[in-house]
């Protein structure tokens, strides 16, 4: 799931050798840490959050597929 998000976020920013991935793994629940440049925050949240919405909702199908639940963080 963590290459998942790194290949998204790759091809969404300007600056993708700055997109950094940390996983924070639980029993249940993993979550997933975002981090790109600061310029960058803007493309992977997009407008009105669209963007991190449809990355949030291919996690979650993704993670299903799995059987365990994956959450997105974006750090700024």
């Amino acid at each position: 799931m963590k290459d998942l998000i790194i290949y998204i976020a790759s091809a969404l920013v300007d600056n993708p050798d700055e997109v950094m991935v940390n996983e924070i793994v639980g029993n249940q629940t993993s979550v997933l840490e975002l981090k790109v440049a600061k310029e960058d925050l803007g493309k992977v949240i997009g407008k009105q959050g669209r963007t991190a919405r449809a990355m949030r909702t291919i996690l979650s199908a993704a993670s299903a597929k799995i059987q365990k639940r994956m959450v997105l963080e974006i750090i700024e």
